[in-house]
């Protein structure tokens, strides 16, 4: 039987475990076991203890020393647009009026295919180098884009492609049948890593959200959209449906995707800001997960579309999942660092108690494995678990006592630039293997 190889990783540690709590280690040691896949981790302790344990097999060959670095698990963003990075910083006084002026614009360059894949290889280059390595991708119309994202992201990733059918440019709608048989052929080649993805229910028929949705189903594959992200759309939404046939006493945005099929345990629907108790309920019964784009939904003044404050603890209150997201580029950053400052910080100017750091720590890791259904493989760092983690030089900051106000000292410090929050990593580890960042 052949030796264990393990690789010793000392720093400081945060593992966050839920909404309240982080396992926390000011000098600790991370103890990874090569496997077949790359390495999983074998366990997790203050330092002194890991020597005692390990000492005689910790050598200057297999340990990695990074002093008072902050070692965390990966990110999950569970949101976020990759053809869209372009048009992060686009003035956004409107949702509907920057999707018409920049985004579908932007989103119209990926009709060839060489443009698709230069932009695959930079975009999620870029995103791993912001810690970000699992969650849940829009891609533009075309199917080759989604082919090369799926080609060049590292890490968890489910990616769909947007289906536009109506009330969009002509350059960017496909008929029912074209959206339909490209689902199918998605499906047949990605399997469960594509994800069912109307844009919309301004853009996508009935017809369509219905058949994608049983083809995603049957095929075990996850479902996103957009939900309740600005009164302004949800009265747009209802005006349409409202006169096609079966949907003319339509009674909420919600409803809608009820009734085509849309909600259910793989079912991720973005933002759900403006959401009414019978909405929550619907969305509770049927295990559909919400995810917060707080970045993206911030006051215009920040940066974001303005539209509105995600409200978590009705939200938890009604038994709905949830967990964070960039939206890249209804946010103008990717790096999740930055979403967990921007929930902190809306959240206490409306004094709203709860919206802690370890909580958006927790809801920008592990919470997104979980929706994903991976949270047995990856997204913290427990024992048994991919050995896929982040380290941030803490530069000399003084430690103190608590998770909570490590993390909000480590972040609140560069709120004056959050420009900076991409240039915080220096390390990733996905599965064991030391990720190339510049290159």
């Amino acid at each position: 039987m052949a030796a264990q190889k393990l690789s010793f990783y000392i720093g400081t540690f945060l593992n966050p475990k839920d909404d309240e709590s982080s396992d926390y280690y000011k000098t600790g040691l991370l103890v990874t076991e090569a496997t077949d896949a790359g390495a999983r981790i074998l366990d997790l302790l203050p330092l002194e203890r890991g020597v005692k344990k390990y000492g005689p097999r910790m050598t200057g060959r297999n340990t990695t020393d990074f002093g008072d670095a902050l070692i965390l698990p990966g990110f999950f963003d569970m949101h976020f647009h990759w053809v869209q990075d372009d048009v992060s910083d686009m003035p956004k006084d409107s949702l509907l009026e920057w999707l018409e002026k920049y985004t579908f614009p932007a989103e119209m360059k990926f009709a060839k295919r060489s443009y698709a894949r230069a932009k695959g290889r930079q975009f999620f280059k870029k995103l791993v180098a912001h810690g970000t390595i699992g969650g849940a991708c829009y891609s533009s119309i075309h199917e080759h884009a989604v082919d090369e994202a799926l080609k060049y992201a590292r890490g968890d990733f489910v990616v769909g492609n947007v289906l536009m059918n109506m009330n969009s440019p002509a350059s960017l709608t496909q008929t029912d049948a074209e959206s339909i048989a490209l689902t199918e052929r998605l499906i047949e080649r990605h399997g469960a890593l594509h994800c069912f993805t109307p844009r919309f229910a301004i853009t996508t028929t009935p017809a369509v959200m219905r058949a994608g949705s049983a083809l995603a189903d049957r095929a075990g594959c996850f479902k996103q959209t957009h939900l309740s992200e600005t009164p302004q759309e949800i009265a747009f939404v209802l005006s349409i449906y409202r006169k096609l046939p079966g949907f003319e006493r339509v009674r909420s945005y919600t409803e809608i995707y009820a009734k085509t099929g849309m909600l259910g345990k793989r079912s991720l629907m973005g933002h759900g800001i403006h959401l009414s108790p019978k909405e929550l309920k619907i969305l509770g019964q049927t295990k559909t997960s919400l995810i917060h784009c707080p970045t993206s939904n911030a006051p215009i003044k920040e940066l974001g579309l303005g539209s509105g404050l995600f409200d978590f603890r009705k939200v938890e209150r009604a038994g709905v999942r949830w967990a964070l997201g960039s939206d890249i580029g209804g946010g103008p950053f990717l790096s999740m660092f930055d979403v967990m400052r921007s929930f902190v910080d809306q959240n206490k100017r409306k004094h709203v108690s709860g919206a802690t750091y370890v909580k958006a720590l927790y809801r920008a890791t592990l919470a997104g494995a979980e929706i994903l259904g991976l949270n047995r493989r990856t997204g913290n760092l427990n024992r048994g678990k991919d050995a896929s983690f982040i380290v941030i030089p803490l530069n000399g900051l003084k430690l103190p006592d608590e998770p909570e106000l490590l993390l909000k000292r480590m972040i609140e410090s560069h709120r004056g630039n959050r420009a900076h929050y991409s240039k915080l990593i220096t390390a990733v580890y996905l599965n064991g293997k030391r990720q190339r960042l510049n290159s």
